[in-house]
Formats: C-alpha cells, structure tokens, sequence
C-alpha cells in the first residue's frame, strides 16, 4: 500500500486516480460476441460455452424441478440468513414506492407523474470466483416491489443460494449462461433467451464492457461499473483492526478494487497498516487482496475537513466514517455510493442485509450517479390534463414562446382550440 502523508495537490490527483484497464483492447474482444450472439443466437451461445468453458450446452434453461432440488440441499442455517436479510432489503425499499398527488399548475391545468415497472429486465450474477447470491436479493426485490412482469436472470453459477434467491423474488426465468455472450442474450434476445429492456448487474471486465456495448443498441444498463472500492475516513478513536478488516473485505474482491484510508492520525495510519498485513494472511483470497493492496492508499491529512475534501473528490462506492462524530460530518458527504456511520458499522453488513441496495456507482461515478433503488426498475411517466378555462390561462404564453422559437405549428396547435 502507498503511503502519503500531508499530500499537496500532486499527490492527491495520484490517490484519487483509479487503476486503469486497456478498455480498447476488452472491447475489441467483446464486440465479435455480442455480433456473433445477435446474428446466430442460441448457436453462438453453444459455441461459446464450448470454446471458453469446455462445456457442451444444449439446453440453457434452468428448470424448476432443478431450482426446486436445489433449494432442498440448502444449508438450514444459510436459508434463514437469506430469509432475514430478504425482509430487510424489502422493507427498507418499500418506502421507495410512493404515488405522487397531481399539482394544478394553474387554474384548470392539472399535472402529474406515474411510475410504471419496466416490463423486462435482465439480472446478471456472476460465477466466477464468488457466487454472489446476495446480488440476486439486491436486484430481484427492486425489480418484484416496481412491479416488473418478466425478470431474466443469466448465470453461470448453479448455486443454490442463487436459486433460492430467485424463488423468493419471483424471478421468471432462470438460464445458465455467463460472460458477454449473456449480456449479449439478454440484449438482443435468442430462440431459448428473451429480449429484455434494461440490464442489471456486476461482472468482470469483459461483461461490464458488453453492458456498456449494447447501450448502443436502445437497452439501458443499471450504471457504468468498475471495480469494488471502499474509503475510510478515521481519527484517533478508530479501531485499527476495524479498519484493516474493512479495507480487506473490499480487497478480496479482486485484484483491480481499490481501498483507501484517509485518517487525521499518523499512528491510526501506522496501526492500520501493520493490521493489514497481518489480517491478509489469514484470508484464503490472499492472493487477490494483494493485488488490490499493491495499488492501494494509506493518507494522513492534517484535519477532518480535508479528509472529507479528499473523500467528496474521490467519490467512494463505499464511505466508512470512522470517527467520533460521524453524524456530524455526515451532511458533509457530498459524493459516496453509500456511507457506513460509526465504528460498528462495518460496510460487509451493507453487502448482505442492513437493508440498502449494495449495487453502487464505482470508478467516480458516485458524483452523478445513485445506487440501484426501486426507482431504477420503474419509468415515470407524466400525465397532463387541460381544461378549456386551463388552455384560455396557459395558451397565449405558450403560442408566446412557441413563435419566438419559429415554430409556428406549435403556436397553431393552442390558437385553434381557442378559436374553436
């Protein structure tokens, strides 16, 4: 982990860089899958399966007597878990569901705004080197309380974590299928796989690539993903071990996440980095929270009010306040995916079942974009109804406007109705 103590403006421009991946380089493999996908469906899908994983496909629906079994080889005590942080997660994003009143502008014009579910969307869960089955819980309960009637979800992973996950949410349609070729499924539709709207979900480099590839083709994605990140914010009452455990839980993510501490305290910061180094080799991930560690930052900053500086500019997916006054200096907090309050609030309970979405902007993103919320699987549509006494208060302002931008079939459009 880098070190930097009392950094100038140089070395902050350094801390808050993320690492950087050869996206060209991605997205020229990724381009040929999603072509290949689009022109030959369920075939390229086969192909694929064969080439990248060595496995023969000729079905890649998931059946429900396959989820029905799976769930029944369930560990007891990890069903109750899922059941737990499911209530959870559903109750804080049922408040999320709210029907706004119409508002008379004006006498006899009346406006107002529906939300409407998206009618299909897609979740992708990844298989690689975690099944994160949770992820299935943070995007299937949006997508069942906005009321979406066909929710897809493509995996490659068979855990029956997932399956469970699924069942509970109501998913519709399960397909064992990964990478870009899933993305790509789900984007353009197959003979076994529907088209879908919207894409949801994490991945690797080469699916975040496709997800962002298929924009181009009308589909919305949830939001421009990178790797996982965490920033803690500490002074002198943080626990060191606290905290290494909190940088490590997002290190172990993978090779490419970032962690950053950004403390008031030369010897927080000596603590911490002594803790890491000793927490690290104690995780069966070591390897990876390494790589995550070797691009890593260890900060000393003279003051809370350059540590939160710091902290808005780099725009965390994830923000610990780790300080004696953390509510304070919440509504300082101007950029974070998602902020963790105090010294028992680690950023793992966030992942799993405090009740928040763990789906978050990364890579910067945090300064213009929110998490996955309810709002994310609806549309809102707005609503208009004018009245003739409504058209008499509002049409000469409009035909107003409408010629002073030259168009006059718009002007046209009020004056005869009041002429009428």
């Amino acid at each position: 982990m880098e070190i930097f103590k009392y950094p100038n403006e140089e070395e902050i421009q350094r801390i808050i860089r993320r690492p950087v991946l050869d996206t060209a380089e991605i997205e020229k493999k990724v381009e040929p899958i999603l072509l290949a996908v689009q022109k030959e469906g369920d075939y390229a899908l086969r192909r694929f399966a064969l080439e990248f994983d060595n496995v023969m496909m000729d079905d890649f629906s998931v059946s429900k007597e396959t989820v029905e079994e799976a769930i029944q080889n369930l560990d007891p005590a990890l069903k109750n878990a899922i059941d737990y942080a499911y209530e959870n997660i559903k109750k804080f994003h049922e408040v999320q569901l709210k029907v706004e009143d119409p508002v008379e502008t004006r006498p006899g014009v009346k406006c107002w705004r529906k939300s409407v579910g998206i009618e299909k969307v897609g979740i992708y869960i990844p298989g690689g080197t975690a099944p994160l089955f949770s992820t299935v819980l943070m995007l299937g309960i949006p997508a069942q309380l906005a009321g979406c009637k066909e929710v897809v979800l493509c995996s490659p992973a068979s855990h029956p974590a997932i399956y469970y996950c699924a069942q509970k949410c109501g998913v519709t349609k399960i397909f064992k299928v990964g990478g870009a070729q899933a993305i790509a499924a789900m984007a353009f539709g197959t003979e076994s796989i529907p088209q879908v709207s919207k894409i949801f979900g994490p991945g690797n480099q080469f699916v975040t690539a496709a997800k962002q590839a298929v924009t181009r083709y009308g589909i919305a994605i949830d939001m421009p993903a990178g790797p996982s990140e965490v920033a803690v914010l500490a002074d002198e009452t943080a626990n060191p071990s606290f905290i290494a455990a909190d940088l490590l839980s997002q290190a172990e993510h993978g090779v490419d996440s970032q962690v950053v501490l950004v403390t008031t305290s030369e010897a927080i910061l000596a603590q911490v980095k002594a803790e890491v180094e000793l927490q690290v080799s104690l995780l069966p991930r070591k390897d990876m929270a390494d790589g995550a560690l070797s691009h890593s930052r260890l900060v000393v900053v003279k003051d809370k009010e350059e540590a939160m500086s710091l902290s808005n500019r780099y725009a965390p997916e994830h923000l610990i306040l780790a300080i004696s006054d953390p509510l304070e200096w919440a509504d300082k907090v101007l950029n974070a995916g998602s902020v963790f309050l105090g010294h028992y609030t680690p950023e793992s309970c966030g992942d799993y079942a405090s009740g928040t979405n763990h789906t978050l902007p990364t890579n910067g993103f945090a300064k213009a974009y929110s998490g996955v919320s309810v709002d994310s699987f609806v549309k809102k549509i707005t609503f208009q109804e004018i009245s003739r006494e409504g058209l008499e208060n509002i049409g000469p302002h409009v035909m107003q406007m409408a010629k002073a931008e030259a168009l006059e079939a718009h002007s046209f459009a009020v004056q005869v109705r009041l002429e009428a």
